[in-house]
């Protein structure tokens, strides 16, 4: 029943309205399919989402024991939607795979969280069914030998559901790699933003605070929206027990520290933050509590926890975890003198040099070495020379990546994070990505074929064979939210657009080109965006362009 109809409108007693978008995308490509299988073709690039009972144009026909692969060109969230056409359909049943690969789609995929498969799924005459709801690039449609009938399929795409968001934000230069990896990272935190900012938009759809991290500086350089940011961190923060950690683990709650600072940082919402003034005291108090004050060594309690391709040795845990609560601290200080909580801001940074004077050994480990810089923890300038300058592009991880990449930055090597950036995340691209993967190495590419392929004899396959920890063969998700770090990085360090004060009020603009002739973007700010445009000239200097929506002041040397 309406719940007032004098509203003019339907409303449903108890119900939240979606906020989200849905579109129609249809396939753009044939993978495979098998004899017997006519009119695939009029299946691609339109969209018919209505069955029609009379003089309907021939549609795809599989016959029992025939099988059809698609491609939709992208990665996508959604429900595949399937229509059926002409009187002379019958009902029947199909076998459907929906693979973020096409290797997936011909094997078992996982399912934890979503399902991915149906064995037999009932087709209807004359009408329209969905399956799944979940992130995929391709399917495959079987209909089984025993199957009644064969199947006239008049339309299938994906009912895509995502928030429609305009990119407010946007970088181009003359490194056509860098542009896509740029728009790639953006679009791959864009599909984890559902109901919440999931981890993985297929795997495991949670609100996993480390993860946010990442993505919250991805969608700050992309999106004016922030609305979803706050309502995951207050998710977060609302299953989180007094004096517990959250998501169950240590680090986790540094972060979400970390993320109120760059949110308030780049939005300046004083409304936002004066909310989180109570946690964010009782935390940092709790964190407090974990730094000997004898040795000036971190004691986080469990879980312990940085990066999966950390989590087997204990030292290194310790040497990366001693940076991140310095960082921790260091932000946790700033916030507290905002929120004028001077004591507490004081005793953040009375327990830093603490921190900072002891530099458990890295071990030779990019992450570790990365969050001691972040940190402030020892010699940075020796860190970087001695740790990630080494082969840079190896042993490090699409989560943890970024945070090598902001500690190059901050150890001055920014040109050597961009050769980082095209040969790390520029080689998904070259396997067929079209989002960042859970995670990624370098030795995977060696004599593999793409993810856009079908399986080639004698070459391994870059889904299915590879992966570790939980994130085993086609388990691995290949749109997860913490791959997208070098959008936000290219827009901070590349672009060189860093706020100085809440929300922007003032900003300071200094571009790295690192070789590049030509470099635009913008970034949003609450005022409006702030639009730059660089020129390399033949005498070294360089040709600046800088639009400030009112409200925003440059600073100046």
């Amino acid at each position: 029943m309406m719940n007032n109809l004098n509203s003019r409108r339907l409303c449903y007693p108890g119900g939240v309205r979606d906020d989200k978008t849905r579109f129609y995308v249809p396939p753009v490509r044939v993978v495979r399919q098998s004899d017997g299988v006519t009119g695939a073709d009029v299946l691609l690039r339109k969209v018919n989402i209505q069955s029609y009972c009379h003089f309907a144009p021939p549609g795809c026909v599989i016959p029992p024991g025939g099988e059809l692969i698609l491609d939709f060109g992208v990665e996508l969230h959604g429900l595949l939607t399937l229509n059926t056409g002409t009187m002379e359909s019958r009902p029947s049943r199909m076998r459907i795979t929906l693979g973020e690969s096409v290797s997936e789609t011909l094997g078992t995929p996982t399912p934890d969280h979503a399902v991915h498969q149906l064995k037999d799924f009932p087709i209807p005459m004359l009408g329209q069914v969905n399956f799944g709801y979940s992130a995929f690039r391709f399917v495959r449609l079987e209909v089984p030998h025993d199957a009644p009938n064969t199947v006239e399929l008049s339309g299938v795409c994906v009912t895509a559901v995502f928030h429609d968001w305009e990119y407010a934000g946007w970088f181009e230069s003359d490194d056509e790699r860098l542009n896509r990896i740029w728009k790639t990272g953006a679009y791959t935190a864009h599909l984890n933003c559902q109901d919440y900012i999931y981890d993985g938009v297929k795997r495991d759809r949670l609100v996993w605070q480390g993860d946010l991290y990442p993505e919250i500086r991805t969608l700050l350089a992309v999106f004016q929206e922030s609305s979803l940011i706050e309502k995951s961190l207050d998710f977060v923060r609302d299953r989180t027990p007094e004096g517990g950690w959250m998501n169950g683990i240590s680090s986790y709650s540094c972060w979400w520290v970390i993320s109120h600072w760059e949110l308030y940082r780049h939005r300046g919402s004083r409304d936002y933050l004066e909310a989180q003034h109570e946690p964010l005291r009782r935390l940092l108090l709790q964190l407090l509590g974990y730094v000997n004050r004898e040795t000036g060594a971190e004691e986080l309690g469990e879980v312990r926890f940085l990066d999966w391709s950390t989590n087997h040795d204990e030292k290194i845990k310790h040497a990366g975890l001693q940076g991140l609560l310095a960082w921790t601290l260091e932000y946790g200080a700033l916030l507290m003198e905002e929120l004028e909580e001077a004591d507490i801001a004081a005793r953040c940074r009375k327990a830093l040099p603490l921190l900072r004077a002891c530099a458990p050994d890295c071990r030779g480990n990019k992450i570790a070495a990365a969050m001691q810089i972040l940190g402030g923890v020892g010699d940075g300038s020796k860190l970087d020379r001695e740790i990630l300058r080494r082969n840079p592009d190896r042993n490090i991880s699409t989560f943890y990546g970024y945070f090598v990449l902001l500690a190059k930055a901050k150890a001055g090597d920014i040109a050597g994070a961009l050769e980082v950036i095209r040969n790390y995340w520029g080689a998904m691209l070259d396997f067929g990505a079209t989002t960042f993967w859970e995670d990624f190495d370098l030795d995977w590419t060696e004599n593999a074929f793409g993810i856009d392929q079908l399986p080639v004899p004698g070459k391994r396959d870059i889904h299915a064979d590879f992966g570790k920890y939980c994130y085993c063969g086609l388990r691995h998700s290949l749109c997860h939210g913490w791959a997208g770090g070098p959008t936000a990085f290219l827009t901070e360090h590349v672009l060189g657009i860093q706020p100085l004060a809440p929300g922007f009020r003032e900003v300071r603009i200094q571009p790295a080109l690192c070789g590049l002739k030509k470099l635009d973007g913008a970034i949003p700010t609450p005022y409006g965006p702030i639009e730059v445009s660089f020129r390399a000239e033949h005498d070294g200097n360089v040709r600046r362009s800088v639009k400030l929506p009112e409200g925003v002041r440059e600073e100046h040397a």
